[in-house]
């Protein structure tokens, strides 16, 4: 079964203050072994939410771009990894070993339907 497992971050969260060299190598760790146990499908790390351009599908069925988010919030997604993993327990698993390399919050949900199956 496919998971996602997000990184979040708080929208005041500054990355070169933050994430020093020791938490840069956690994550090398972590994807390393990610990728020894053959688990790792995808990874990325994602700009600010500032930078994003938001497509908005009017009621009129019209199309409109904003720059931003889409969403408004206090976090934002900062980072993600796609995983093949057996079940949800492995994918916990994962899930903690990737906040504590990134000393951040993560959330971690399994994909749906059919079209992601092999």
């Amino acid at each position: 079964m496919k998971y996602l497992v997000s990184i979040h971050r708080p929208n005041d969260f500054n990355h070169e203050a933050m994430l020093d060299a020791s938490v840069r190598e956690a994550i090398d760790r972590v994807n390393d072994e990610m990728v020894a146990a053959g688990v790792r499908l995808f990874v990325g790390g994602l700009r600010s939410p500032s930078s994003a351009t938001s497509i908005h599908l009017e009621p009129s069925g019209e199309l409109t771009l904003a720059e931003g988010a889409f969403l408004q919030a206090t976090n934002y997604v900062d980072g993600f990894w796609v995983l093949e993993c057996a079940d949800h327990d492995e994918a916990i698993a994962w899930g903690r070993k990737a906040a504590l390399a990134c000393r951040g919050s993560v959330e971690v949900r399994a994909f749906a339907g059919a079209a992601l199956k092999e």
